[in-house]
Formats: structure tokens, C-alpha cells, sequence
């Protein structure tokens, strides 16, 4: 019998392209494929938010799951493609997290490799991004996503057939080293050949299983602990980049929340602190030397990378990019030394202008 998949017409859960007849022919032959329905109806609705995959709510009678299917090109202002792989080291990633810590990613469902998509459970819990940039900051959230990957970057750097596993060396390349370093190299000649070194230093460290976009956009804050989401660029190397690029964000919240920047400073210190209890594969001082030195490097990208976050004002760019370019040059070897740098200086630089 053939399963009935219709698109919703929902406007505030579209995403920003529309969605086909071919979309929808797609997810209802995965869906059948996959034994996840059989001759009932499903509600097919494009959810909104991603830039690199096509992401759809699919409604079923008592049960609501997702699909999802990594994009050859990202939807992002630059020319930017990436290996439709990804999606393949997603489902690793999130299989690994599930064996490990499955109160913390959802419930994986079916995966269909050749076509580039899977299912998973739909997870109805606030996202962590939300609640920062409404200037709700709970340390527990922070101490806890710490700890889960602390957890989960121990384990995987004692199982060595990780590393193979995970040897996702290209799509790493092209989804953060270009995009992130070389994109803002580019843009940013006199601070270059620093961009360039970190570049080379985070590709060529290998020493346990990155999450790789360990954003608060992509954590949603459950009953039971934080819940990790879109693991595509997943990769056997630097762990300090999972913990630098959410600490960057907790300092680039403290521009558009200045009032909680001594609460977004105790969350920053709450995930170091909770994420070290876990270092075995190398002594902390040199774990948190390479966050130290990662982290204006990403500040500065989320400016002039190909990924800008979408959130600052003009006067923020500004002084967020002479700040990072200035701590690239003379960079502190502890993150939270580095953090309240960071702030200092660019509470220098705003003064004037109240």
C-alpha cells in the first residue's frame, strides 16, 4: 500500500527554500524503505534553522520523527560545498554518542546511506541558543555539555578503532579548516599566517572524536541533560576545537547580552572545568594552551569566516575583530585568562562611544 506524505503549509516552521514534489517523493521512499511507515498518512513539514542539510518533520499516527539530508551546497552567502559524507559521520557520531550517552542525542531510527538521509526521533525540548540570547544563563546546562564531552572525547580516545572510523579528514577540511581559518586568512592579511598555523595545528592533532559543531543552536536542554544535534562534521582530531568553538560562543553572547557577562563567564569556567575532569589523552595545561590560542582565532572567524554569526550589530563586528585579531598576535596560554582578556579589551573599545 502507499504511504500518503503530504508537505504541511505551516509559514513559521518553513525553511528558507521551498519544499518540492521531488522532497517530498524522496522522504516518502526513504520512509517506506525504511519500514518507518507503512500504509498510514504522514505530515511532511520543512523545518527551519539549518544551513547545511534539509531537515523535515515528519508527523506519523502517534509518533513524530525527523529526516534528514546534508546539502551539496551550504546556505550561506559565500560559494561553500561540502561532501555530502557528512552525513554518514553524522549518523556515526550520533550511533557513538548513543552507545555512551544516550540520554544526550536523539534516538537514531534508519539510515539510508547511498541517499544521504536518516531518521531519527523528534525531540521536543528548548535549544539552548534561545535561552542564552533571551539572557536566560543556567551553569548547570554549561557544567553539563562539559561533562558529556569531556565523557565522550575519553572514551573515544581509548577505543582505537575510532580514529579509523572516524577518519573524516576532507569533510573536516572543507566544513571548518577552509571555511573558518583560511576563508578568514583571506580576509584578514596582517593575522594571516597566525590563521594559517592554527589551521595546520588542528588538522594534523588527532587525539579523540570532535563533535565539530558544539554550538548552542544545536544542543537542546532536556530534562535529563543537554541533547547534542548535528554531528556532520564529525572527526578523529582536536578535542579542544568542541570546546574552544562553544566557548566562543558563550563570549560572543556577552555582546548582545552585556548585563550577563559575569553569568556567561561562570558558564564558560563551569564547561572548562567539568570537560577537564575527563582529560587522560594529554596533560590539561597543553589541552587548554590550544583552547587558549583557538579561541580569538574563532571569534574572529564568526566575523570574516564563511559562517558570520547573524546576530551582532555592525559596532559589534567591528570591535569583535580588532579585539581577536589583537589576541592572535599575543595570545594567553589559559582559556579563561584569555576570555577576560578578551572582555577588558573590548570594553576599552566600546567606552568611548557611550
Amino acid at each position: 500500500m502507499q504511504t500518503a506524505v503530504r508537505e504541511a503549509t505551516n509559514g513559521a516552521d518553513r525553511a528558507g527554500q521551498p519544499m518540492t514534489g521531488s522532497n517530498v517523493a524522496d522522504v516518502q521512499d526513504f520512509l517506506l524503505r525504511s519500514g518507518l511507515c507503512g500504509g498510514e498518512s504522514a505530515t511532511c513539514r520543512p523545518l527551519s534553522g539549518g544551513v547545511s542539510s534539509d531537515l523535515w518533520r515528519v508527523d506519523l499516527p502517534g509518533r513524530t520523527i525527523c529526516v534528514k539530508r546534508a546539502l551539496a551546497r551550504l546556505r550561506v552567502a559565500d560559494e561553500w560545498h561540502a561532501p555530502l559524507s557528512r552525513n554518514a559521520a553524522e549518523y556515526a557520531w550520533l550511533s557513538f554518542a548513543g552507545r555512551h550517552c544516550p540520554a544526550n542525542v536523539p534516538r537514531l531510527l534508519a539510515h539510508d546511506a547511498d541517499a544521504g538521509l536518516f531518521a531519527m526521533e523528534f525531540v521536543p525540548y528548548p535549544v539552548w541558543k534561545a535561552q542564552l540570547l533571551a539572557g536566560r544563563v543556567d551553569i548547570r546546562v554549561s557544567e553539563a555539555v562539559g561533562d558529556v564531552l569531556g565523557r565522550l572525547h575519553r572514551i573515544s580516545s581509548e577505543e582505537p578503532a575510532v580514529a579509523q572510523t572516524f577518519a573524516f579528514d576532507a569533510n573536516f577540511d572543507a566544513l571548518r579548516i577552509d571555511p573558518y581559518f583560511r576563508v578568514t586568512a583571506r580576509r584578514n592579511p596582517h593575522v594571516a599566517d597566525r590563521l594559517r598555523e592554527l589551521a595546520e595545528r588542528t588538522a594534523s592533532t588527532r587525539l579523540a572524536l570532535v563533535h565539530g559543531d558544539v554550538s548552542p543552536k544545536n544542543i537542546l536542554t532536556g530534562p535529563a541533560g543537554p541533547i547534542f544535534l548535528d554531528a556532520e562534521c564529525a572527526w578523529f582530531g582536536d578535542p579542544a576545537f568542541d570546546v574552544t568553538f562553544c566557548v566562543n560562543h558563550l563570549t560572543l553572547k556577552t555582546f548582545v547580552r552585556p548585563e550577563c557577562t559575569d553569568e556567561l563567564r561562570r558558564a564558560a569556567s563551569a564547561l572548562l572545568s567539568a570537560h577537564e575532569a575527563h582529560i587522560r589523552w594529554e596533560p590539561a595545561d597543553e589541552f587548554g594552551e590550544r583552547v587558549a590560542t583557538l579561541l580569538p582565532a574563532l571569534l574572529l572567524a564568526r566575523i570574516d569566516g564563511a559562517s558570520p554569526v547573524e546576530y551582532l550589530t555592525d559596532t559589534d563586528r567591528r570591535v569583535v575583530r580588532s579585539v581577536a585579531a589583537a589576541m592572535l598576535l599575543s595570545p594567553q596560554v589559559s582559556a579563561m585568562r584569555q576570555w577576560d582578556d578578551i572582555q577588558h579589551m573590548a570594553a576599552q573599545q566600546k567606552a568611548p562611544e557611550r
